[in-house]
């Protein structure tokens, strides 16, 4: 059955990887830019949208990493902050995201004097200001929030305090985020220690920027429920001499590819994104297709909207077109993605119940 566009964007979809600093509207980088003296490399929202895409197709995550001084730089302040918010859950719910985990650092967000608190206000007051209007729109949308801690930075003892003291308000759990070669998660250990004791879930980016050795000190060492990116596990996956590469029976998976498969620790893959930082040439032989056969618990995610130029609809595109996917290895992947959210059972219970098994049944009776 051949997937059209609208048949893709009408499907309920979960994004458990997507950062809030990389989805705003060229639009209003622009109009928030001039209201603070903020000089961009143009003016013009289309040109601008291409812009961030080209500087983030370097192949490097340190270049791609860099575009977002501008975005931040408008994220400076309470109005700031609220607006980016409530227009990411209203692009989102306008793709047919039905759950988002929307994660951000807020030690990035305190140049004009915020307090580290009162960014975690403004932005929750908009992301209640985006599901209401949602639902006013017809789009029945959740949002947990992931706080992130800059690996490069020394902060993350105290953003995991941060996180404690905002848990169940909104926020879900916690993130290290940043550049990843040369700043391991065991740097972080006294932060990833804290929360396990207090019971808040963690994933950590590993196996983006780094091998799979990444990913095994983020499971092993610091407790991560979940992997953001991870694609870098297949590292750990060698084929049989002789055999086919394409054939998951002549694989031989390492002691941490196994060890990731067998517990179905998430992967919050991000295969555009992916891309961009060097990790394949395109989308048909990207990791994630393999691993989805090798049985690992891979999902579907945006990363960053705006860099990419992307949504959840025109990734599952990209993968039906470019990959072979089909319906059920979509709804697949977002059942798994809901099933291993954040927030708690009984939502994801019944966002999966009354959203995602009817959305996808209503297409295959289609």
């Amino acid at each position: 059955m051949t997937l059209t566009s609208d048949e893709i964007r009408a499907l309920p979809k979960v994004v458990l990887h997507d950062h809030l600093d990389g989805g705003l509207r060229p639009a209003t980088i622009i109009e928030l830019a001039a209201e603070i003296g903020h000089e961009l490399p143009t003016t013009d929202p289309d040109a601008l949208a291409q812009w961030f895409v080209e500087a983030c197709d370097s192949g490097s995550l340190v270049r791609y990493l860099e575009t977002f001084a501008h975005t931040c730089a408008v994220m400076q302040t309470t109005e700031g902050l609220r607006r980016v918010a409530k227009e990411s859950v209203l692009d989102l719910a306008a793709d047919g995201v039905v759950y988002a985990e929307q994660r951000y650092a807020p030690e990035q967000h305190q140049e004009r004097g915020l307090s580290l608190q009162e960014v975690v206000d403004a932005v929750e007051q908009g992301f209640a200001d985006g599901v209401a209007e949602a639902a006013e729109n017809g789009h029945t949308i959740r949002v947990g929030t992931l706080l992130s801690a800059m690996r490069q930075a020394e902060r993350s003892a105290e953003i995991a305090e941060l996180t404690i003291e905002n848990l169940g308000v909104g926020v879900v759990g916690f993130d290290i985020a940043g550049p990843e070669d040369g700043f391991p998660p065991t740097l972080h250990t006294v932060a990833f220690d804290r929360l396990r004791g207090a019971r808040v879930p963690v994933t950590i980016h590993a196996g983006e920027d780094a091998g799979f050795d990444s990913i095994d000190q983020a499971v092993i060492d610091c407790h991560a429920l979940r992997i953001g990116h991870g694609v870098h596990i297949i590292g750990d996956v060698r084929t049989s001499e002789g055999a086919d590469p394409a054939d998951p029976d002549s694989a031989e998976l390492g002691v941490v590819a196994t060890w990731v498969r067998d517990r179905q620790i998430p992967l919050e893959v991000c295969p555009s994104s992916n891309i961009q930082t060097g990790t394949g040439a395109s989308i048909a032989d990207h990791p994630i297709t393999r691993l989805r056969d090798l049985g690992f618990a891979v999902t579907i995610n945006t990363d960053n909207r705006l860099m990419s130029g992307t949504s959840m609809s025109r990734e599952m595109a990209l993968l039906v077109a470019e990959a072979g996917w089909d319906l059920a290895d979509l709804e697949r992947a977002t059942l798994t993605a809901a099933w291993n959210g954040f927030a708690h059972h009984d939502v994801l219970e019944d966002i999966i119940t009354n959203q995602i098994i009817p959305g996808y049944a209503a297409h295959q009776q289609g």
